[in-house]
């Protein structure tokens, strides 16, 4: 592979196997049959997990092994599987380690399902200033920080919190590329188009279907989460919907599930991602998985409009939440080549054609008559 990108954009999935094969992207073991995305990487926990007395950022003159030395309070087998408290900390070794190109560089975030679980998860390297974010050339290992805020835990080596995107040049997210988009095919439904900074995305607390609440509200204390246990959870022991329209007050201590007004589409060529909301109009945080691949919601993989979930936690204040309040920006950005298989197509993706959705831990919940 040259050392630079002559095209600019987010990596689709055949890149991403090519990183691997030329050994940018190096893996402890084979890689699972799924962990390549249309347009991520999903990461994998390796065998040891770390508990930490705090959340840390090496600094620029330190790898995060150096740093752990004196945080860390107690090391965890992840061979078999193991408990992760709620409030608790955790360091763990990824087994994908990465040695980019001049030209490239990557950004991480939480999976859906690890999002939709108000699992904390951010993915840190040696030398970084910042959280999820791998910077052009790096060479070296991954980590993620995992900190459960609701449920604890069970997970296990090879577990998957994490996902990965790379991306050849600087960023070609515009507000100019949405409106071309957009002018070219319909980007969301449902919604009037407010573009200023990303593509606005409105909260729906008025109720998508009839009989099915306007979101949920987590339950602490609750039993353990295994994170890879799929549609075995009863809703009801995790979870209290949430009936009441038009507005909502959120507690800081409580975490919510909720969906947007629009129906989301991302074209085939393009990948988008939810950006952290700007807190001068509201105190709350609002989607920690912010990737959204291409085909998502888009009729190239049988979606046709896909909600966008929100996973919504308030910060230090309770806040009221009105329905239609804009809650978040998605920005979209070209892949460098037309994938060869796009979100729904084939992959076994949980959240095509999602409403109000939880993660796919939980069984269905049954809509009211």
């Amino acid at each position: 592979m040259s050392n630079t990108h002559a095209v600019h954009g987010i990596l689709p999935a055949a890149e991403i196997t090519r990183l691997i094969q030329t050994g940018v992207i190096k893996l402890q073991r084979p890689a699972d049959r799924d962990q390549v995305q249309p347009a991520s990487l999903d990461l994998r926990l390796g065998p040891k997990a770390y508990r930490v007395r705090a959340s840390f950022l090496p600094g620029p003159k330190q790898t995060v092994a150096a740093r752990l030395q004196s945080l860390v309070l107690h090391e965890m087998d992840l061979s078999h599987e193991a408990v992760f408290e709620t409030g608790c900390v955790y360091i763990v070794p990824l087994m994908e380690s990465l040695a980019l190109t001049k030209g490239m560089a990557a950004a991480a975030n939480p999976k859906s399902s690890t999002g939709r679980l108000d699992i904390f998860t951010r993915v840190i390297t040696d030398y970084a200033q910042e959280f999820d974010k791998v910077p052009e050339a790096y060479d070296g290992p991954l980590y993620a920080e995992i900190s459960p805020r609701t449920f604890p835990i069970l997970a296990r080596q090879g577990s998957r919190l994490s996902q990965i995107r790379f991306r050849a040049g600087a960023s070609l997210a515009t507000d100019d590329l949405i409106r071309q988009l957009h002018a070219k095919e319909p980007l969301i439904t449902q919604g009037e188009v407010n573009i200023d900074c990303g593509l606005a995305l409105s909260v729906d607390l008025s109720g998508i279907k009839t009989g099915e609440p306007v979101g949920f509200r987590a339950k602490r204390h609750s039993a353990l989460v295994d994170v890879d246990q799929t549609g075995a959870l009863e809703v009801l022991d995790y979870w209290e919907p949430i009936w009441q329209k038009a507005s909502l007050i959120l507690d800081p201590d409580q975490f919510y599930i909720l969906a947007s007004r629009e129906a989301v589409r991302i074209p085939p060529t393009h990948a988008a991602e939810m950006m952290p909301y700007n807190p001068l109009v509201g105190e709350f945080r609002v989607h920690y998985a912010g990737f959204f691949d291409p085909g998502f919601g888009h009729a190239s993989g049988h979606g046709e409009g896909a909600r966008a979930v929100l996973e919504v936690r308030s910060h230090e204040v309770p806040f009221i939440l009105e329905d239609r309040q804009i809650i978040g920006r998605l920005v979209y950005e070209p892949l460098t080549a037309a994938p060869e298989v796009v979100y729904g197509g084939g992959l076994g993706s949980n959240y095509q054609k999602q409403g109000l959705k939880l993660s796919k831990h939980f069984k269905p919940f049954l809509i009211q008559a």
